[in-house]
């Protein structure tokens, strides 16, 4: 049945799906073709023994990343129960940035395995975490309403027959709010079919 509308217009590919999959294509063949070298050269048995040797040093510096970040976790969280004020920022630890150093070791390859023992610098990983921190701070600012920065303004509220009925989230301390006939905000009328 033919409702009259145009059809939506189809929406294009991103880039980033279209070339992540051929830059993890690319790092897969540059690291075959690294390994095969540094076999051919130094044998197979050395390529196996820096393989594992990195898998382990990457498993050890995952588990002692876990270990600092619950003992940071336990920490926040006894000093919320005993009612002590936040503690001090002590800036970012880095845990994130250590642990995918350690799952970069872990993978087998040996560029994978320099990009991980460089983020187990510490200069390595505070360069990491401003850049990123920028990055996310600049996609934030750039976000538009209706989209992901819009979505927790927006509801959606699931009848059991079946219809959907859309609505908007009112916060009573939200700037601009208007209040109800007599001054406060008050109760709201049911919404009805």
């Amino acid at each position: 049945m033919m409702t009259g509308s145009p059809p939506p217009p189809a929406r294009k590919r991103s880039r980033a799906r279209t070339l992540v999959p051929l830059a993890v294509a690319a790092w897969l063949v540059v690291e075959i073709w690294l390994l095969t070298l540094v076999g051919g050269a130094a044998g197979g048995l050395t390529v196996f023994a820096l393989l594992v040797g990195a898998g382990i040093l990457g498993a050890a510096v995952v588990k002692r990343a876990g270990r600092r970040a619950f003992r940071t976790l336990t920490e926040t969280l006894q000093q919320q129960q005993t009612g002590a004020g936040p503690a001090p920022d002590r800036g970012s630890t880095g845990n994130g940035f250590l642990m995918l150093g350690g799952l970069l070791l872990m993978l087998p390859g040996l560029l994978s395995d320099v990009a991980g023992l460089l983020l187990l610098l510490p200069p390595v990983r505070a360069m990491a975490g401003r850049y990123a921190d920028r990055a996310l701070d600049r996609r934030m600012r750039a976000m538009v309403p209706g989209s992901l920065n819009d979505a927790f303004q927006q509801a959606r509220m699931h009848r059991p027959d079946g219809k959907v009925v859309q609505g908007e989230v009112i916060r009573p301390d939200a700037p601009g709010q208007r209040p109800g006939p007599n001054g406060d905000e008050g109760p709201r009328p049911p919404l009805t079919p």
